[in-house]
């Protein structure tokens, strides 16, 4: 597991309320056996809707930092939306608010996703559409977010930040780390011992 403490990259504008989680990935890619090239799908429905889509703009192709809205990843549970997104990219996330579900998705795969207010996601959505190769870094040591002489405040929950600090996001990862502990453990539960 790795530690993050910081991510810097340039932005990618998507400053829409309400991005359910069958708009980052159509309904139709879930059946993949594994989330590999789930990326290329990400916004695949609305990008054939618009052309414009800012998923498809060639200045925002190495984007690493999505700047969303209100009630980013809202609708289903399905862990295949921050796949996509990291899939194509994404590093970190800065939206108004989350979905509770896919926010825990986002932190268990190691991608921050973190808060800030409208008016500063309106200025992030502003200087990314002036330039885009402008870096963004989002510190989560000191919880900024920082945007060419730009500076502001970001939040993230704190047992999120200390995980993805500490690099304990993923508890799958932790469970086999303690394979031996747990079969220690194991051992000295008497209705354990049968399936030994």
């Amino acid at each position: 597991m790795n530690e993050v403490e910081k991510i810097t990259g340039t932005g990618i504008p998507l400053l829409l309320d309400d991005i359910d989680t069958d708009r980052i990935i159509p309904a139709r890619f879930l059946r993949c056996v594994t989330f590999e090239g789930l990326g290329e799908h990400a916004f695949e429905d609305d990008r054939i809707q618009d052309p414009e889509h800012p998923f498809d703009k060639p200045e925002y192709q190495e984007a690493s930092i999505l700047v969303g809205g209100r009630n980013f990843g809202c609708g289903s549970s399905r862990e295949h939306a921050p796949q996509s997104l990291i899939r194509w990219g994404i590093q970190a996330i800065i939206a108004e608010s989350y979905a509770e579900i896919f926010f825990g998705n986002c932190t268990s795969l190691g991608v921050p996703a973190v808060c800030a207010s409208r008016q500063t996601l309106e200025a992030l959505d502003k200087a990314i559409k002036q330039n885009a190769k402008q870096e963004i870094t989002v510190d989560l040591k000191t919880m900024k977010i920082a945007c060419g002489d730009q500076q502001f405040d970001c939040t993230l929950p704190e047992n999120a930040r200390s995980a993805l600090i500490s690099g304990t996001y993923d508890f799958l990862a932790q469970l086999l780390k303690s394979t031996s502990e747990i079969k220690e453990r194991a051992a000295e539960v008497p209705y354990f011992t049968s399936f030994a």
